[in-house]
């Protein structure tokens, strides 16, 4: 690897001898803002997941956020779509694979569907990435505990 002040002084005389520049590659773009989503947490805490759904529906046209993803999830999830939540967990937790809100949630989705050992994974995770606890990793044992699902494979 090249470092970077003799990178940018061969740049700088390569532009000065009128030379091409080669390409250089670009960083991402930053990462959108989330909308204020206060409207849509108040109706998935009050059950509202159709209506809550329909409006992330209506928010993942303009925003590529791990946070409108993970809701989206939660919101399919209850009622009833496992499959496309499970995709939408997934993508939040490719934009942020540290999201313990969607490690939660997604955990909580295998063991409604059986998966017990994905669960655990999810577990896993949360364990490392609040090794003191968090609520996600309380959240997440408390059900596998209510599901009958040991926290640890035998």
């Amino acid at each position: 690897m090249i470092a970077p002040r003799r990178c940018l002084a061969a740049l700088m005389l390569m532009a000065l001898a009128g030379a091409p520049l080669p390409a250089l590659a670009v960083d991402s773009p930053p990462k959108q803002d989330v909308p204020d989503l206060a409207d849509i947490r108040a109706k998935l805490k009050a059950k509202d997941y159709a209506a809550a759904r329909d409006q992330l529906l209506r928010l993942v046209g303009n925003y590529e956020h791990a946070d409108i993803f993970n809701l989206l999830g939660f919101a399919l999830r209850k009622t009833g779509d496992y499959r496309t939540a499970l995709t939408f967990y997934q993508k939040a937790l490719d934009f942020d694979p540290d999201h313990k809100g969607a490690h939660e949630y997604i955990g909580e989705l295998f063991i409604e569907t059986k998966q017990p050992d994905k669960a655990r994974a999810h577990l896993a995770r949360l364990m490392e990435l609040c090794p003191q606890g968090c609520e996600e990793r309380e959240d997440l044992e408390a059900a596998l505990r209510a599901a009958g699902i040991p926290l640890a494979a035998n």
